[in-house]
């Protein structure tokens, strides 16, 4: 990274951010402790990206109308039809007037109480899994958490929202798997193309079943998305309702599976808060907030400016970007006291792990819901709980998250 010192800033020597650095990828919260101490704005000139790293800045960078999301097609466009039309018609990815209608549209199909009617049924499946996880640690002494909870649970509670039949769920993991990868740097061929054949997948699937729930709709969002009218009369086409599926599967499944992984692992290495927790059920809300903040499931989020504007000082002129270091913002000393230390009753807690602005995560509530059932059903099930080897973390930087949390009780 290209760092810029403050004149009136102490000398800091800082590791390069090489995000596939394997030693950065287990721990970047001291190198982006470095980066604060030089200054709120960096250039990343190996990503050609400005990064903000203090709370303020990141807070500034989702929330000013001067930076927005301006999609730039995946190239060779010819290569990416089906992944291209995911994000030309997604919420994320558009700006006013656009993505108003988008989410005033979405938002009233969510507003139907799809929310608080999945709260029993997701708090039910979370103890069903955890009771599976909690027989393979009593007859083999170790279960991953991750293939036996974190992973089935929020894809489960996507389809079950959408309204996906039960013989066609294993399908939707595999393919936000492959999608995301995309949004990692320096991708390999291999990787794109991968991303490509699910999203297409993916889209032809979310045809069928929109054409399905047309003519047979039932009490699933998709079947309330096709309906959902506004007062203009206008509604989603049907590309905007794949994107908008589509959207919620990855962002959904994606951020929960990591938020459980990486919140448990935390726990599991502050065995003190792990056993406040056990004792104190009432603290899982603040709990859920502060494992969001201390390892933060999504570490960067970029944003382009459409006209001439200034964050910390940093300059930035249209069609160049400047993402919020999401990870870094959350460990800011001047928000967060002793920010490298996890506190479960944390409060207040003004992370940004669902965003800020007109961005804010359409589906936090839920996964809310997802991440303090699973943390019930732990504690409840498993008080005993610790690491039965170390972990294994996933390469990618972007998308922070596990690929193994073994545990074992006792």
């Amino acid at each position: 990274m290209d760092l810029k010192r403050g004149h009136d800033l102490p000398s800091v020597t800082v590791t390069s951010f090489d995000q596939r650095d394997p030693a950065f990828i287990a721990d970047p919260y001291p190198v982006f402790a470095a980066l604060r101490a030089e200054g709120e704005v960096h250039r990343h000139a190996e990503a050609d990206l400005t990064v903000a790293v203090s709370h303020a800045a990141a807070s500034a960078v989702l929330r000013h109308r001067s930076l927005g999301r301006i999609w730039s097609d995946a190239e060779p466009v010819a290569r990416f039809p089906a992944f291209n039309l995911l994000h030309r018609n997604s919420l994320l990815e558009n700006e006013p007037p656009t993505h108003t209608r988008l989410r005033r549209l979405v938002a009233a199909a969510f507003g139907r109480g799809h929310v608080e009617r999945l709260r029993p049924w997701v708090e039910e499946l979370a103890d069903r899994l955890v009771d599976e996880l909690v027989a393979k640690v009593g007859s083999e002494g170790s279960a991953d958490l991750l293939s036996a909870v974190a992973a089935p649970l929020p894809v489960e509670v996507i389809a079950q929202l959408l309204g996906v039949p039960a013989a066609d769920r294993p399908l939707l993991q595999p393919w936000s798997n492959a999608i995301v990868k995309m949004y990692e740097y320096d991708l390999p061929d291999g990787k794109r193309a991968a991303a490509e054949r699910a999203a297409a997948e993916f889209v032809g699937y979310l045809r069928e079943l929109i054409a399905l729930r047309r003519v047979a709709p039932g009490d699933d969002l998709v079947s309330d998305l096709v309906a959902v009218t506004d007062t203009d009369g206008a509604t989603l086409t049907e590309d905007e309702l794949v994107a908008t599926a589509v959207l919620l599967l990855m962002a959904g499944h994606e951020a929960t599976v990591n938020v459980i992984g990486n919140g448990v692992l935390a726990l599991m290495e502050h065995p003190a808060q792990w056993r406040r927790l056990v004792a104190s059920p009432e603290l899982l809300p603040t709990a859920v907030e502060e494992l969001i903040r201390y390892d933060s499931p999504l570490q960067l989020f970029e944003r382009t400016a459409t006209e001439p504007v200034e964050i910390a000082g940093h300059r930035l002129e249209p069609g160049q970007k400047i993402a919020a270091l999401l990870g870094a913002a959350a460990r800011d000393p001047l928000v967060f006291a002793e920010p490298d230390v996890l506190d479960i009753g944390r409060d207040p807690n003004p992370h940004l792990g669902f965003g800020a602005g007109i961005h804010y995560c359409l589906g936090a509530p839920l996964a809310r819901i997802e991440v303090r059932a699973a943390l019930s059903a732990l504690t409840r099930k498993l008080p005993g709980a610790r690491l039965a080897a170390a972990p294994r973390r996933k390469a990618e930087f972007v998308m922070r998250g596990l690929r193994e949390l073994p545990l074992a009780d006792g």
